[in-house]
């Protein structure tokens, strides 16, 4: 029930995150209006809400669900990156713990000198035995090697994909926040340069005739 509870009260604070927009002027960008709701709409104009998310609230939510906040933004083509690399590494650290927890153990089993620990039978080739128990035999010395050594690399393996794991949750929090905060940026399809001539007014740039030059406009 608290699980339910908590996951209503997320999705409650993310609807009315999304829903709640700042009352502002009307604005024209590529032939789209952007309006607020306490003005009329001009006919035949297409209108888009102009949505500004809070980049403290997008934060938060992907604090609590990654991802979450990316929802948050609008930004939902992430979703498949996130989620995708979340199973992924919870799969890479889940088996390779397992694989390090079996070598450990067979590790173990075939150092302790006890005939009755055994478990290192389950890892080895089909066919294959240890007849001694003594550490000068080359077959207990190969295998106990083998384990060793596999046992640190899926040890490794498996702390790397920890770290991984950390690293792409921070990264969620720091996308959200960097798309909310960037929201009201202008990112303009229209990338020219304007040549043309120009008089140069006395006073300008310490001069004290008037001359002609040319003007160079670069927008974007």
């Amino acid at each position: 029930m608290k699980l339910r509870y908590y996951i209503a009260c997320i999705l409650c604070c993310l609807c009315t995150g999304i829903w709640a927009e700042e009352k502002t002027d009307t604005l024209t960008h590529n032939g789209i209006v952007f309006i607020s709701e306490s003005q009329p709409l001009p006919a035949g104009t297409r209108v888009r809400s102009n949505f500004m998310p809070d980049p403290d609230m997008a934060v938060w939510l992907s604090a609590v669900v990654p991802g979450l906040g990316q929802i948050y933004n609008r930004q939902y083509w992430k979703l498949p990156i996130i989620y995708g690399g979340t199973m992924g590494l919870v799969y890479a650290i889940t088996w390779n713990h397992q694989m390090y927890a079996d070598y450990h153990k067979a590790y173990v089993d075939l150092e302790d000198g006890n005939p009755n620990t055994r478990y290192y039978e389950y890892l080895l080739p089909a066919g294959e035995t240890i007849t001694s128990e003594s550490s000068s035999d080359p077959t207990k010395q190969y295998y106990s090697r083998t384990f060793k050594t596999k046992q640190d690399n899926y040890q490794r393996y498996r702390d790397l994909s920890i770290i991984g794991a950390v690293a792409l949750y921070l990264l969620t929090l720091i996308d959200a926040y960097v798309d909310a905060q960037m929201a009201d940026y202008d990112i303009s399809p229209d990338l020219s340069i304007q040549v043309a001539p120009a008089v140069i007014a006395p006073g300008t740039y310490q001069q004290t005739d008037t001359s002609v030059g040319v003007r160079c406009k670069l927008k974007f």
